[in-house]
């Protein structure tokens, strides 16, 4: 309670609010009130405790400042009149949106419960349901997929990191709670038998995707799957204690070489984590019609000498989806998880039945695409991610869900 009243808001003829600290004898102004300003002084508040804002507006009253007050909760108030109505079709009723790899100092986050609910539809994501494929799309398309009838398909893993140390300050991962459940959910769906890890350093992160990837049931599954949630950088991840594990090395872990248990299967990898500092500020669409060339064919060379035994390429078959390009940051939110993580359950859930991988990552890239932050009066606002994935795939990737059905 002393530290609170330290603190105090002023009106000002403008109408915002002007916060002052006070420190020494007399007290002086810190910052004159802006939108991002004043919602980051707010954002103190819970940090000091669930009843943290209640004393506040206690100690406002007792210093006879009941007015600044009133003007506090009428400016609480005029974030839910900044919103248009929820459902509509331009994700204006999103939480704002967090930079994955930002540090808290760099980002702005609404922390007050009546803004969350008032800038979210919904608490969760819905209870996702997998649509099984027909016994007549798998007849007619089994023979130029990836064989994909074991039970279970494959193994998977999910690991997601949220707590932070170190000394990078990394921010807590609000919302990849959601995120975790969500994947788990949906590849049990798809007929996975699932690992999950949370918390990882990054040493331990390594060890453990070792030991995943040298387990024996591979040899008798038909794919994998390995998610990994995190904060991140182009090339690497962040594990709980700061240090930096690069993908180049998770890879690896499950190539031709080292993963000989899984030569010639499907490898699917997702990954959720920044791959820069940069935030999309997107363009304004030009009108007029857009003319894409169509690239040209290469003609692959013929009359190759035939050899005895068949070699491997030291990475194939695999094929890796990216929350975002290189440099930029990827989105979330703090109640329905990140932008790509349920743009992918959304995708495979409804599509997985009769489409292969890689043309499911292209809808996935188009929700990115599509979708726009709201956060008025911060950098975040009209905010856009973009999405991509890599693919060494030789063959379509259906995971025929449901089939053959179980009796």
């Amino acid at each position: 309670m002393r530290k609170l009243s330290q603190t105090s808001i002023r009106s000002h003829p403008s109408g915002q609010l002007q916060v002052f600290e006070a420190r020494g004898p007399a007290p002086r102004r810190a910052k004159v009130g802006s939108f991002s300003q004043n919602v980051e002084f707010l954002n103190l508040l819970p940090k000091r405790g669930p009843h943290a804002f209640g004393a506040f507006c206690d100690a406002l009253r007792e210093t006879k400042q009941g007015h600044l007050e009133e003007l506090l909760h009428r400016t609480l108030c005029s974030f839910q009149h900044l919103l248009p109505p929820l459902g509509c079709d331009d994700d204006s009723s999103l939480l704002l949106p967090v930079c994955e790899s930002c540090p808290p100092h760099k980002q702005l986050r609404l922390s007050v419960e009546t803004m969350e609910h008032s800038l979210d539809n919904g608490d969760g994501p819905p209870s996702l349901q997998v649509k099984p494929c027909t016994p007549e799309f798998y007849r007619t398309h089994h023979h130029l997929a990836y064989r994909l009838q074991s039970r279970p398909r494959g193994l998977a893993l999910v690991l997601s990191n949220v707590h932070f140390s170190g000394e990078k300050d990394l921010e807590f991962r609000s919302g990849g709670d959601v995120d975790h459940s969500s994947l788990v959910a949906l590849f049990k769906l798809l007929d996975y038998d699932v690992h999950v890890l949370h918390d990882q350093t990054a040493q331990e992160m390594h060890e453990k995707l070792q030991r995943f990837a040298q387990l024996s049931a591979h040899q008798s599954t038909d794919s994998c799957m390995v998610a990994l949630l995190s904060h991140g950088i182009e090339g690497g991840i962040y594990g709980v204690d700061g240090k930096l594990l690069q993908l180049q090395e998770v890879f690896q872990l499950f190539d031709n070489a080292n993963c000989p248990n899984l030569q010639n299967k499907p490898k699917m990898f997702f990954i959720q984590a920044c791959r820069g500092d940069e935030t999309d500020r997107g363009v304004d669409l030009r009108d007029g019609k857009e003319h894409v060339a169509s690239p040209g064919c290469e003609e692959s060379d013929a009359g190759k000498e035939k050899i005895l035994k068949m070699r491997l390429p030291t990475r194939s078959d695999m094929i890796c989806g990216y929350a975002c390009l290189k440099g930029t940051a990827a989105m979330r939110n703090t109640k329905r998880g990140s932008w790509y993580i349920e743009a992918l359950t959304q995708v495979f859930s409804e599509r997985a039945r009769d489409m292969h991988v890689a043309d499911m990552l292209v809808k996935v890239n188009a929700l990115i695409k599509d979708r726009e932050g709201y956060a008025p009066g911060t950098e975040f606002h009209r905010c856009k991610e973009m999405s991509e994935y890599s693919s060494t795939l030789c063959r379509h990737l259906y995971l025929f869900p449901g089939h053959p059905p179980t009796r």
